[in-house]
């Protein structure tokens, strides 16, 4: 390609991607001002469309699949438009629709001496950008999301669902259209072009902030290159402590589920920690079900003490997120030991301890600092629809401005609003 082609080639995809801005500028301020009931007749207008258009999507999805060559067999498995994934999309639409409208709920209002009521209203945050890899019904999900919250979105998902994305997009405008909203509320970006997203990222003029969701590569390009907010978490290496006094039961049942439900999950357990008075008890059992499913196991020495044929633990181990068969396992002297290693080498994301000791219970959900931590409990329940919040638009482990899943108000923003009756400062 020549010079000049080239020149042309950015000019023209700059000029496509400034006209999505300004058209979801413009959206945004009608979505904001939208009743809540037109909201909702567009999110079952849209579950309407999806399940009408089910040849459509599907026709779409295999031509992306046909086009996937290269992928691996789970890389395949989260671009495939299942039937049941067709319907778990039409699903979130309908569970969005059923959530409270958290768009201008005023909230912590009290008089002051002065006779002004203060309190903090609910408000959109504007323009969503949203950048994913591989899952097509990811589309669904963020567009239910940032419609009910008020906001417009702009969408790019992985050229390798193209196809897949615009078919789900189409849907999305018939929903729209049909409640009288604007198409560009929701808008997917129609090209594969990489530029696309370096685009997107320098354009704060348009987007108010940035939620990626895929690869840790993916997000560590979005963190250093956006200028404007990011919503994001980099890692999900997520711990469960068995403590000494933990039920026996509950623990090989609940660490095994943290490992097995899912091997490929940011709330996956990565490493599991087992307090020293009951490693020969819970151990070799657990490790019994572990390779009968076929998770590799690597550990401490005291670990390997317990568990023949278990391998050996390096220092890249602990901080390792595996998203596949592999459990790294370490036995720890007490609480205190768990929770520094917690510290050290955790990203923050979801951390479980398995005890009947209320008060070690209540110091783990002091002391450990991550997005979600729980007690007696899998690290496979973090996540927006087992939280309650319906479809999530994905987990933050940052400390501003949402943390843990991203659901409806992740997606609002607070002002201030004072309510007075002719009160003057003196």
């Amino acid at each position: 390609m020549t010079a000049t082609a080239l020149s042309a080639d950015t000019s023209a995809l700059d000029t496509y991607m400034e006209r999505l801005g300004i058209a979801a500028r413009e959206a945004a301020l009608r979505v904001a001002q939208a009743s809540t009931a037109a909201k909702n007749e567009a999110l079952r207008a849209t579950a309407g469309a999806l399940a009408a258009e089910r040849a459509m999507l599907a026709e779409a999805n295999a031509r992306d699949l046909e086009a996937a060559t290269g992928l691996d067999a789970a890389a395949r498995d989260r671009l495939t438009l299942s039937p049941a994934r067709i319907d778990a999309m039409i699903e979130g639409l309908h569970q969005v629709a059923a959530l409270a409208d958290p768009v201008g709920a005023i909230t912590d209002l009290v008089r002051r001496p002065t006779g002004i009521q203060v309190g903090r209203m609910r408000v959109p945050l504007g323009v969503v950008g949203i950048i994913y890899e591989s899952r097509p019904n990811v589309t669904a999900d963020a567009a239910a999301l940032c419609l009910k919250s008020g906001n417009a979105t702009i969408l790019r998902g992985g050229s390798e669902a193209l196809h897949s994305n615009q078919a789900i997009a189409a849907c999305i405008r018939q929903g729209l259209e049909s409640a009288g909203l604007p198409s560009a509320a929701v808008q997917v970006i129609d090209t594969p072009d990489r530029a696309a997203v370096g685009i997107l990222l320098r354009s704060p003029q348009f987007v108010d902030v940035i939620v990626p969701r895929g690869g840790k590569g993916l997000i560590e390009r979005v963190s250093a290159e956006a200028r404007m907010p990011v919503i994001k978490h980099l890692d999900g290496v997520c711990h469960v402590f068995l403590d000494a006094s933990a039920d026996h039961d509950k623990a090989l049942r609940v660490a095994f589920n943290a490992k097995c439900q899912r091997y490929g999950t940011c709330n996956t357990m990565e490493t599991l920690l087992v307090h020293q008075a009951v490693a020969a008890t819970l151990l070799p059992p657990l490790a019994a079900q572990y390779r009968a499913a076929g998770v590799e196991l690597r550990g401490c020495a005291a670990s390997r003490a317990l568990v023949p044929g278990m391998l050996e633990a390096v220092e890249e181990d602990w901080y390792a997120e595996y998203l596949a068969p592999i459990l790294a396992v370490r036995v720890v002297d007490d609480l205190d030991a768990a929770l520094a290693h917690i510290r050290t080498y955790g990203s923050q994301h979801t951390d479980a301890i398995i005890t009947e000791d209320y008060s070690r219970a209540l110091r783990f959900l002091r002391e450990v600092d991550s997005s979600s931590v729980m007690v007696n409990a899998s690290t496979r329940f973090a996540d927006g629809f087992e939280y309650g919040l319906g479809a999530e638009i994905g987990i933050s482990t940052d400390k501003f401005h949402a943390r843990g899943p991203v659901g409806l108000e992740g997606l609002t923003s607070q002002k201030w609003v004072v309510l007075g009756d002719g009160e003057i400062r003196t």
